[in-house]
């Protein structure tokens, strides 16, 4: 058989220590290890093994596709995205046909993408109805604006699992990339976050902090600083081609084949099915959940097509959104030091790491 490279979690890397990423683990898991451990297991082995579940481990719902920032290296304020994608926030209507479909069968739920998810007027009701649907993990990722204690302590109460807070860098670098938000004042609010759950001896939800190494770079030890007393994980992504402008790409010395297409399906906030989170201008459309379901789209003819052609040889060539995508793309180990201790940073070759680039 044809060996192919199955990159699983690429893209996203842990500054903390062992005991804290073990930590994290327990309390995203309490009160549902068994299946927890089930659902991971399975990420990991239907990606590797090419193995079709009846539902997607993982949900991506995206509430909404606007963002009300500019930062310099996302798609978002490019003139393609606001060409090819329908900005809008998704509508709770069809939300609850979704979850009403879902809830039970897939365990984890993602409500975010592309835009900022809180910019959606239903987004604790989304969560509430979420969790009483039976879905085990509701997460969203942010960039942290709205999260002061009366707005968190709402989103507590609906159940959200997971808040994982972009924050590229310390002060006047964070300053520079998410304008208009000030460092301070996000800094603020995640302190008032630690005090409200120690107050309320709550282990959930679990607080994330991730930025782009670029950001990160200029002193991971005082970025690390910063945040790990007050949150439960720091964390750093190397720079992407989120931007598209990589002319000159190396892949992978193995041939790829992608995970995601086993671990999970992504719907924008009109309703339509991107084939994997990294179309973001909607360039391979696989469904429309308006008037599909998940279940037939999941196992519909064009995901179908996605999965055949990634089993040919480089048959991921045959995609441009595949061969844009970080995922085959090769990495070169750089090694940093936060607090004496070394991480590993996995930079794209032939990635220049300048933030707008």
């Amino acid at each position: 058989m044809h060996k192919k490279g199955i990159p699983i979690n690429k893209g996203n890397y842990s500054m903390d220590t062992a005991e804290r990423d073990l930590e994290f683990i327990k309390n995203l898991s309490a009160g549902w290890e068994q299946e927890y451990n089930e659902y991971r297991k399975k990420w990991v082995d239907n990606a590797k093994n090419q193995i079709l579940s009846d539902y997607p481990l993982l949900v991506d719902l995206e509430l909404s596709s606007i963002c009300n920032l500019k930062c310099p290296m996302c798609y978002t304020i490019s003139k393609q995205f606001k060409e090819n994608v329908n900005t809008k926030r998704m509508d709770f209507d069809l939300f609850k046909k979704i979850i009403d479909e879902i809830g039970g069968k897939v365990p984890a739920l993602r409500l975010s993408l592309r835009g900022e998810a809180t910019l959606n007027k239903n987004f604790v009701e989304c969560i509430k109805y979420a969790k009483e649907k039976g879905i085990k993990e509701v997460s969203t990722l942010t960039h942290g604006f709205k999260l002061d204690i009366p707005f968190f302590e709402k989103i507590v109460k609906a159940g959200i699992d997971w808040i994982t807070i972009s924050i590229d860098g310390v002060e006047e670098t964070y300053n520079e990339i998410r304008k208009p938000l000030k460092f301070n004042d996000l800094l603020d609010k995640i302190k008032n976050i630690k005090k409200y759950k120690d107050r309320n001896n709550l282990k959930k939800p679990v607080i994330k902090v991730q930025g782009i190494w670029p950001a990160v770079a200029k002193d991971p030890d005082k970025y690390y600083n910063t945040f790990a007393p007050i949150v439960d994980q720091v964390a750093f992504n190397p720079l992407i081609d989120y931007l598209w402008n990589d002319e000159e790409i190396e892949y992978l010395d193995e041939d790829f084949s992608c995970p995601q297409q086993y671990q999970r399906l992504v719907v924008g906030a009109d309703g339509l099915v991107m084939k994997c989170s990294n179309d973001e201008e909607n360039k391979e459309v696989v469904g429309n959940l308006n008037s599909e379901s998940v279940y037939d789209v999941w196992h519909g003819e064009k995901l179908k097509k996605v999965r055949d052609m990634h089993k040919e040889i480089k048959g991921f060539m045959n995609s441009s959104v595949c061969r844009k995508c970080y995922l085959p793309r090769k990495t070169k180990n750089d090694i940093a030091k936060v607090n004496g201790r070394n991480i590993t940073i996995k930079n794209y070759t032939k990635r220049t790491q300048v933030i707008g680039k």
